[in-house]
C-alpha cells in the first residue's frame, strides 16, 4: 500500500484550518531566511503559502547573505520578545560564516516549532514532553499511524543520524516501544541490517537503497530528497534495478512512501500543527495527532 502523504496532509490541514478559525488570537509564524539559496527560497515560499491558506499569520524576514551572526541573533531576540509572534523558524542551511548552533540556542523554546533548541531536544531525549515534536519525525509517525502500520515491538532501521530526522526519529520510535537501529555512512554490513528490519526509514539524501535490500513485505518510509541527472525529484529508494515501475514496488512492500508525495507534505502539515499549538498554552502532545486524521 502507498503511504500517501499528499492526501493525508490535505486532511490534516483542513482540520487545522477549522481549529485556527475558532481562535481569537491567531498563531503567527515568523521565518528568517538568510541568503539567496534557491531551494531555501522555495521551501520558505511553500511554508508561507500553506500557512496563509489555513488562516495562520506568516511573516518572512529576508536577510542578505553577508548578514552577521549577531544581527541574526538580535532579530531572533526581537521575535522572542514580540508577543504577537507565536512561532519562530530559521531556515537552514545558514551561510558558512554563521554558527547555526548559536542561532538555534537563541530561539525561545516556547516558540521553537522545529524542535531544534537544546531544551526541547533534551526533553525528547530523556522521555519528557517537549514543547513541540520535531516536524519530519512527527510527520512520519502520523503517516504510519493513519495507515495503521504496527510499531510496538517491531524492528525499525533508520538510515541517517542527523539532528533533524535520524536522531529524533529514533527517540520517538523508542517511545512507541520499537526496537531501533541507526545506520550511517560508517555502518558496516548495511544491507544485512536493513534486511532485518520490519520498518526502514531512510533519510540519507542519496539513492542508496535497492528494493531487494529490504525484506519482502516490510515497510519503507523514504525521507530522502535529491534530484536525478534529469533534474527529477527522487528519494533514497533506487527501485529501477529490481522493478519496472512503482506499482511493482508497492506490491513488494507492505507499505511504501513515494517521493514526491510522501513525507514531504507531511512535514509541512506537521509544522502547521506545531504552529497551531504555539498559539495555545500547551505542548503539541496535548493536541492529539490522531484527532487530525
Amino acid at each position: 500500500m502507498i503511504l500517501d502523504g499528499k492526501a493525508l496532509s490535505k486532511k490534516i490541514l483542513e482540520k487545522i484550518k477549522v481549529e485556527v478559525s475558532k481562535l481569537s488570537n491567531k498563531p503567527h509564524l515568523a521565518v528568517i531566511l538568510v541568503g539567496d539559496d534557491p531551494a531555501s527560497q522555495v521551501y520558505v515560499r511553500n511554508k508561507k503559502k500553506t500557512a496563509e491558506e489555513i488562516g495562520i499569520l506568516s511573516t518572512v524576514i529576508e536577510l542578505p547573505y553577508e548578514t552577521s551572526e549577531d544581527v541574526v541573533i538580535n532579530k531572533i531576540k526581537e521575535l522572542n520578545a514580540n508577543k504577537e509572534i507565536t512561532a519562530i523558524l530559521v531556515q537552514m542551511p545558514l551561510p558558512k560564516h554563521i554558527n547555526k548552533d548559536n542561532v538555534i540556542c537563541a530561539i525561545d523554546p516556547n516558540k521553537d516549532v522545529d524542535c531544534f533548541t537544546p531544551e526541547n531536544v533534551g526533553k525528547l531525549a530523556i522521555g519528557m514532553e517537549p514543547r513541540f515534536n520535531p516536524v519530519t519525525p512527527q510527520g512520519v509517525l502520523m503517516l504510519l499511524d493513519y495507515y495503521k502500520v504496527p510499531i510496538e515491538g517491531k524492528h525499525a532501521v533508520i538510515i541517517g543520524r542527523s539532528n533533524i530526522v535520524g536522531k529524533p526519529m529514533a527517540q520517538m520510535l523508542l517511545q512507541r516501544n520499537a526496537t531501533v537501529t541507526i545506520c550511517h555512512s560508517k555502518t558496516e554490513n548495511l544491507e544485512e541490517k536493513i534486511k532485518a528490519a520490519d520498518i526502514v526509514i531512510s533519510a540519507a539524501g542519496k539513492k542508496i537503497v535497492r528494493c531487494k535490500m529490504v525484506k519482502y513485505k516490510a515497510t519503507f518510509v523514504d525521507v530522502g530528497i535529491s534530484r536525478d541527472t534529469n533534474g527529477k525529484l527522487t528519494g533514497d529508494l533506487n527501485w529501477i534495478p529490481d522493478f519496472n515501475n512503482f506499482n511493482e514496488v508497492s506490491e513488494y512492500f507492505e507499505f511504501v512512501s513515494p517521493v514526491p508525495g510522501g513525507v514531504g507534505p507531511m512535514t509541512i502539515a506537521s509544522l502547521m500543527l506545531n504552529t497551531l499549538a504555539s498559539s495555545q498554552d500547551m505542548g503539541i502532545l496535548s493536541i492529539r495527532r490522531d484527532s487530525f486524521f
